[in-house]
């Protein structure tokens, strides 16, 4: 596959991927943005609600969307292959069925808002198959193969910010008991409450947005998690929808150079040889300080800025600062 095919196979499942994103909120949300999802149910029509532990929610999330999925997969021509193993890469493998050469990895990522702007993933490994791209180890095809590597995005509000099981409750619900039926006060030491409708259970999370993103667009220069070696995001809610991460002026071949040295490249700062986990001394490093004008970071006003132009107006301001116009126009 040539440069002008692959780009040509990535703008169109890209197009396709947004759509189908666009979709998804209507099909999880009821008409005042809460979760469709209650709980589970059980035979005797009892209703456990669920906490709002992001494990759990993020894994029925998942089995929620996941018919949508294999229709809008058939729909665009492609087949899904799922991970083999819980820890491997990619969740979800998209294989075009009338040419097996295109694959594109997809990764289902949820979280929920820490405020109104920001929200933040992880967005795999910078080790083992990220660096041995045509090993297959905990992945489901070599690195290499892939066409492109995106996320389906899903941010959300919690509702109930307990993460606790013990905090969820039971319910028996008026419409789905039939009229010989009485309601049950108890399950086991357990209070039941009834009420009228299913809508009356409060969900435990709501407000959705979900969005498509190739990963390194959304990537930042630093860690997702303490211990293990894990691409963090950015967290700016509209960058990450619009895929302006710090990468996304220099391009991809940067990110994944980034990422393969990261941790392990060495530079003399202060006179002490100090490991690269910034994308600053990474491109001082190699010697390319023309590109720092295209690391993308955010300023006041939640407006995308290069450093080097944030730099030069905080400078300016602090010149100012220290040497004030005088009246008169002397300085």
């Amino acid at each position: 596959m040539n440069l002008k095919e692959k780009n040509k196979y990535k703008s169109d499942f890209k197009k396709e991927l947004d759509m189908f994103a666009d979709k998804l909120e209507k099909y999880v949300s009821t008409d005042n943005g809460d979760w469709t999802v209650k709980g589970f149910i059980d035979v005797y029509k009892n209703i456990y609600t669920i906490s709002s532990d992001t494990k759990i929610v993020s894994k029925i999330l998942e089995i929620h969307i996941f018919p949508q999925i294999l229709q809008f997969a058939d729909s665009i021509g492609y087949k899904i292959i799922l991970a083999e193993k819980q820890n491997w890469y990619p969740d979800l493998t998209f294989v075009k069925k009338d040419n097996e050469e295109v694959k594109f990895a997809l990764d289902i990522k949820t979280t929920f808002r820490r405020n109104d702007k920001t929200a933040g993933f992880t967005l795999g490994s910078h080790g083992g198959y990220f660096k041995e791209r045509d090993k297959d180890k905990n992945i489901q095809f070599p690195y290499n193969q892939y066409t492109g590597h995106y996320c389906l995005g899903v941010i959300y509000t919690r509702t109930d910010v307990s993460d606790d099981l013990a905090e969820t409750e039971i319910y028996q619900v008026q419409e789905l008991q039939e009229e010989y039926e009485t309601p049950k006060k108890k399950v086991g030491e357990r209070s039941v409450t009834t009420v009228k409708n299913l809508k009356s259970i409060t969900s435990v999370i709501k407000d959705f947005d979900f969005f498509a993103a190739e990963k390194w667009k959304i990537a930042s220069d630093k860690q997702g998690s303490g211990n293990t070696a894990n691409i963090g995001s950015i967290f700016d809610i509209d960058d990450l929808k619009n895929e302006n991460g710090i990468f996304s002026k220099l391009g991809e071949e940067w990110f994944d150079e980034y990422w393969i040295n990261h941790g392990s490249a060495i530079i003399v700062k202060d006179g002490k040889p100090t490991k690269i986990t910034t994308l600053k001394d990474f491109l001082e490093f190699k010697n390319r300080k023309e590109l720092l004008s295209k690391i993308v970071a955010k300023t006041k006003g939640n407006k995308t800025l290069s450093k080097k132009v944030a730099v030069k107006k905080s400078s300016k301001k602090t010149a100012l600062k220290k040497f004030p116009k005088k009246k008169g126009g002397k300085k």
